[in-house]
């Protein structure tokens, strides 16, 4: 039964690590400021003492239109308890990706990667991609891609996270 729960356990965390090695997580978060659709700018730095959850997305993948409200559902829950979720658009031209918040009416803060520098630090090869970043601002998780159900993974490390 150990063994079962072991491997059980090391499936979990290599599907939600994606291709992230050992090396990369545990290690101090890129630090970075965006503008945020709100026209306000924000800087991860200023995030540091809470959980920060970063999703990349673009208006044209058909994962992150699925993922988007998840992601709202979990900033509502738990942005009392110290956690945030940051949207990170990374198209160029940000008109779709008004137009799909808009529709969506998600209420945790999106920002525009209008050149893909955020992208590029964090190493983002997918769409989406979802960072979790603990409270003394280390890199804990990253994941490529969405599938139905990785949300309840999300929602198992954040609350992990705002325990610790």
């Amino acid at each position: 039964m150990k063994k079962i729960i072991i491997i059980i356990t090391l499936f979990l965390t290599s599907m939600f690590v994606g291709n992230a090695t050992s090396a990369e997580l545990n290690k101090s978060a890129p630090d970075f400021t965006l503008k945020a659709l709100s026209g306000d700018n924000v800087r991860l730095k200023e995030l540091s003492g809470q959980v920060v959850l970063i999703n990349f997305w673009a208006s044209w993948c058909g994962p992150c239109r699925k993922e988007m409200p998840l992601l709202d559902e979990l900033h509502a829950k738990y942005s009392d308890l110290g956690f945030t979720v940051l949207g990170v658009n990374v198209e160029q031209q940000n008109q779709k990706a008004k137009e799909f918040i808009n529709e969506l009416n998600v209420s945790f803060p999106i920002l525009l990667d209008e050149q893909n520098t955020v992208s590029k630090l964090y190493d983002v090869e997918a769409m989406p991609t979802t960072v979790v970043i603990d409270r003394n601002s280390n890199l804990r998780y990253v994941h490529y891609g969405y599938q139905a159900g990785d949300e309840k993974l999300y929602k198992k490390m954040v609350k992990a996270l705002i325990r610790e």
